[in-house]
């Protein structure tokens, strides 16, 4: 929504002041510029980048248009449903999590999480881990790298959608340039006709690098700069995600996993100790109760 909103007013600010200084905005409407300079670009683009990272980058653009995923209430969710499965494997031990981590979607505990299933990323992460804790064989320190050369990995591939629209970003100003030498040549063989043709022509010629320095500055750039904090909010989540896990196989009780988990998320969208308490009591007791009621059942009957 902001990015709508910061888009709107970048370019409302330059209509604005350019009609208050009274310029005619048909002047600026030049379709052969952009052509050139926007077929330019993405022809960049497409010569630079195999088409996984092109469907990444469409996918990317889409997303900036949204809120962030990571957000208080998620980091809260996701913290409680850590404490559920830790909590789990320490009263029945992690052998017990098998039937969670090789089917989660079908998880009584994990599909009660609705955000995390969706993130098929997180799933496979922490279910990964539990599989390698299970399976046994592999010292927390050596589990640790292994997850942080993970992080680095998934990172990079992240960030390469960015780094190709920064590219293009960086590559406008210079097909604007393009675009305003294209014009000039034409100007240059309307020498010796109206002078109004000529200066029509000019206009347009310098409308290119206009278009060229505005992409670059006012829209390609900024949406560039928004996909790389998408995808440090998203490392940021998964070294949450890491840091409670490492805890707790180093033998620290459920609960303080979480809190070291919950010291490791970002400043603005951390929630509160006792929020998070409270969180993992009510999720505590809500499993209290699904365990006393089969029990209950058979009694009655």
């Amino acid at each position: 929504m902001f990015a709508i909103i910061g888009l709107v007013v970048v370019f409302g600010a330059i209509v604005a002041g350019y009609l208050m200084e009274h310029g005619n905005i048909r002047v600026l409407l030049q379709p052969a510029e952009l052509i050139i300079i926007g077929g330019a670009s993405i022809g960049t683009v497409l010569v630079a980048n195999p088409l996984h990272v092109l469907k990444e980058i469409a996918s990317g653009l889409a997303g900036t248009f949204g809120s962030s995923r990571y957000s208080k209430e998620r980091y809260t969710n996701s913290l409680t449903m850590l404490y559920e499965l830790l909590n789990k494997a320490r009263r029945e031990g992690l052998v017990a999590l098998e039937t969670d981590i090789e089917e989660p979607d079908k998880s009584a505990l994990l599909s009660k999480y609705k955000d995390f299933i969706k993130e098929h990323h997180a799933v496979d992460f922490v279910c990964d881990i539990l599989r390698m804790a299970v399976s046994g064989g592999v010292e927390v320190f050596d589990l640790d790298q292994m997850l942080e050369g993970d992080m680095d990995v998934h990172h990079h591939e992240a960030t390469q959608p960015v780094s190709a629209l920064s590219t293009m970003a960086d590559s406008l100003p210079g097909l604007g340039i393009v675009a305003a030498v294209l014009g000039v040549v034409i100007t240059m063989g309307a020498l010796g006709g109206p002078p109004e043709e000529i200066g029509k022509k000019v206009a347009a010629a310098l409308v290119g690098t206009f278009l060229g320095i505005l992409l670059c500055y006012g829209l390609v750039g900024p949406l560039a700069a928004r996909m790389g904090k998408a995808t440090d909010e998203e490392r940021a989540f998964l070294n949450v995600l890491r840091v409670v896990m490492i805890a707790f196989l180093k033998g620290i009780a459920p609960i303080m996993a979480v809190e070291i988990g919950r010291r490791a998320v970002p400043g603005h969208v951390r929630p509160s100790f006792k929020q998070v308490e409270e969180a993992c009591r009510g999720a505590k007791a809500e499993a209290a109760a699904e365990a006393a009621a089969p029990a209950a059942e058979p009694a009655a009957g």
